[in-house]
C-alpha cells in the first residue's frame, strides 16, 4: 500500500451558483416567479381560449356584472325576442326553449318578410333563425332560433366588450412596454454610465452634468411635447419611458465603473494594450451586471405603473387597443355603478407589481457578496 495519501480538494462554488441557491431558497421570489410565468403565459394565451375578441362590441351586453352563469338568463330571452320581433313588425304569440334553442311563433298583420328573419342574427342573442311551419299566407310563422351562449367572467365594459379579454391583452401590452422600455433603458443607461465612470475627468463632468440637465426636465412635459410632435402611438411609449428611466441607472453603473478601474484586472488589461472598447465589454460592463440586474426587477414595476398613469391622463395606448393603466381608468369611471370594471385589471396591475417587487428584494439578497 502507498503511504501517499490522496487528498480531495474542495470544489467552491462561484458566486453566480452561490447566488442561485440563495434565490431558490427564498420562497417569496421563487412564488413571485412562477406566478409572473403564470401570468405571463395567461395574457399571450388566454384571449384565443376566452371565446371573445378584445374588440368585439356586444350591444345586447352592456355593462353586465361578472359571472360563471352563461349568458342570456333564461328571464332575458322573451324581452329579446319582443325586440327583434317589433322590428318585423310583428309580436312574438308563443315561444319556448328546449335544447338552447328557440321555437318562436311570429304573427302579422301583413305577410312577415322572411329575409328580415335575419334579423336574429344580428342580435347578440341568437344565431340564424330557420322556418319550420308557414301559415295564413306568411302571415303567422313558426321559426327555431338558437340560442347563443356567452360567458363572460369578468362582466363587460361600457361598449359591451368581454372585460376578461381585455385585462389580458392589456397585461400583453403593459408587461411589453414595462420591458422593452426597462431594456432601452438599461442599455443607455449602462453604456453611459460604463463610458462616463472609466475615461473620468472632464468627460465624466460634462456627461453627468448633461444627465442633471435632464433630471431638471418634467416628465410630463416632456411626455406631452412628444405626443404634439410625433402623435399618439405605441412606440412613443418605449420612447417616452426610456428616456427618463435611464439616469439613474447611468448613476449607478458610473459610480460601479469609477471602482473597478482602480482594480488590478483592469489595470492588467490596460498594460496588455487592450483597447478600450475591449476593456469596458469584457470587465468593466460583466461585473456591473449583479445591480444592473437587481434594478432592472425593481424598473419593471415603475415603468407599468409610469405607463398606467400616463394612459390614465389619457397620453398612452389609444382604442381600440388598451392596458391596464387604461382600463383602471375607465373604471374608475364607472366605479358607482360597476366596481369590477376597477378591481379586475387593478387586481391583475397590483399582483404584477409585487411579484416583481418580491423577485427584485430576492435577487438583491441573492447577489449581496457581503451575505455569502
Amino acid at each position: 500500500m502507498s503511504a501517499a495519501s490522496t487528498t480531495t480538494q474542495a470544489v467552491g462554488r462561484s458566486l453566480w451558483a452561490d447566488a442561485r441557491v440563495r434565490l431558490l431558497r427564498n420562497r417569496a421570489a421563487m412564488a413571485s416567479l412562477i406566478f409572473l410565468g403564470l401570468m405571463t403565459i395567461a395574457c399571450l394565451i388566454g384571449p384565443y381560449v376566452t371565446g371573445h375578441a378584445f374588440d368585439r362590441v356586444y350591444s345586447d351586453y352592456v355593462k353586465v356584472e361578472a359571472s360563471l352563469a352563461a349568458h342570456p338568463a333564461p328571464e332575458a330571452i322573451g324581452p329579446a325576442l319582443d325586440r327583434v320581433a317589433a322590428r318585423l313588425r310583428a309580436k312574438v304569440d308563443d315561444f319556448k326553449v328546449a335544447n338552447d334553442v328557440a321555437t318562436v311563433t311570429l304573427i302579422g298583420i301583413r305577410p312577415i318578410d322572411e329575409r328580415s328573419l335575419a334579423l336574429f342574427e344580428r342580435s347578440d342573442l341568437f344565431h340564424a333563425a330557420k322556418i319550420v311551419e308557414k301559415l295564413d299566407e306568411g302571415k303567422k310563422l313558426v321559426v327555431s332560433v338558437p340560442v347563443e351562449r356567452n360567458y363572460f367572467f369578468f362582466g363587460t365594459d361600457g361598449n359591451g366588450r368581454d372585460l376578461l379579454t381585455r385585462t389580458l391583452i392589456a397585461g400583453r401590452v403593459s408587461l411589453a412596454i414595462g420591458l422593452l422600455a426597462t431594456f432601452v433603458a438599461i442599455t443607455i443607461g449602462v453604456t453611459y454610465g460604463a463610458v462616463s465612470g472609466f475615461f473620468g475627468g472632464r468627460v465624466d463632468v460634462l456627461m453627468m452634468r448633461a444627465v442633471d440637465v435632464l433630471y431638471s426636465l418634467p416628465f410630463i412635459f416632456f411626455v406631452i411635447m412628444l405626443v404634439v410632435f410625433f402623435g399618439r402611438n405605441f412606440v412613443l411609449m418605449f420612447l417616452a419611458v426610456g428616456a427618463v428611466e435611464w439616469l439613474d441607472m447611468a448613476r449607478i453603473v458610473r459610480g460601479q465603473t469609477l471602482s473597478l478601474k482602480r482594480r488590478e484586472f483592469v489595470q492588467a488589461a490596460e498594460v496588455l494594450g487592450v483597447p478600450t472598447s475591449g476593456i469596458l465589454k469584457r470587465h468593466i460592463v460583466p461585473n456591473t451586471l449583479g445591480p444592473v440586474i437587481v434594478y432592472t426587477t425593481l424598473l419593471v414595476p415603475r415603468v407599468i405603473l409610469l405607463e398606467s398613469f400616463l394612459s390614465f391622463l389619457g397620453l398612452g395606448v389609444q382604442e381600440p387597443m388598451t392596458s391596464w393603466g387604461v382600463l383602471i381608468s375607465d373604471g374608475a369611471r364607472n366605479i358607482q355603478g360597476a366596481t369590477y370594471m376597477l378591481v379586475f385589471p387593478a387586481l391583475f396591475l397590483t399582483t404584477t407589481l409585487f411579484s416583481l417587487n418580491f423577485i427584485g428584494d430576492g435577487l438583491r439578497d441573492a447577489l449581496d457578496p457581503r451575505d455569502r
